[in-house]
């Protein structure tokens, strides 16, 4: 299934016309993240029937500029987020990638990695401030689709409303990666040491699959 079906399909449902209403009324009333134009962002960087891998996370970046539409990743020129910074240093103990100066992860996104969150929006300065409006039972959809999927995939589940999709992935086809959210609030309690990155090109290649090349280049 592709996303534009997906979406038409979730578009006939009651929850999403509500999610959608109250999406509308927050950009106009308040300050939301990412912008408008950007909200399904990850599905066009990456489509549905090219995902080898799902990152997801919890929700945006909450800060002015930061969220693009892709978990975790910000606009070349921006400062890197510690979440990111985190993933970087993680990557670099994991597969000896040294850490890029910027955090546009789109190179990811192009080699079929979906950069997803469990929810798509936020207001600025309030992580977490969209929660339970919707968002939840969109991403779920995805996952079910994805998990129907005829070719094995990589999910890695970052924080616990991430880790809540489990349930819903079929671990004998496919791999399931589960750890704290790279956040500095937790990224010590499992994150770091859990070779995420290694572990999916491991599984890609005893897949047939062409692993994912990590290393994200300097922006010069």
């Amino acid at each position: 299934m592709n996303f534009k079906t997906l979406l038409s399909e979730e578009q006939q449902k009651p929850y999403f016309n509500e999610l959608m209403n109250f999406i509308d009324q927050r950009y106009v009333e308040g300050i939301v993240y990412p912008r408008k134009e950007n909200l399904f962002s990850c599905f066009e960087a990456c489509p549905l029937d090219k995902v080898k891998v799902v990152i997801l996370g919890q929700d945006p970046y909450h800060q002015k500029g930061q969220a693009m539409g892709l978990s975790f990743s910000v606009s070349k020129g921006l400062r890197i987020p510690p979440s990111l910074r985190n993933i970087y240093k993680e990557l670099e103990n994991d597969l000896g990638v040294s850490q890029c100066n910027h955090g546009d992860l789109t190179c990811w996104a192009k080699q079929g990695v979906l950069l997803l969150n469990s929810v798509l929006s936020v207001e600025d300065s309030q992580a977490n401030i969209h929660k339970n409006k919707g968002w939840e039972k969109f991403t779920d959809r995805v996952m079910e689709v994805l998990n129907e999927s005829e070719t094995p995939i990589v999910f890695i589940l970052w924080g616990k409303p991430a880790q809540l999709k489990a349930k819903m992935i079929n671990e004998e086809k496919h791999l399931c990666l589960k750890s704290v959210h790279p956040s500095p609030l937790s990224s010590y309690r499992g994150f770091f040491g859990s070779k995420p990155f290694s572990l999916t090109n491991e599984f890609l290649e005893i897949h047939g699959m062409q692993p994912i090349l990590w290393r994200i280049q300097d922006d010069i």
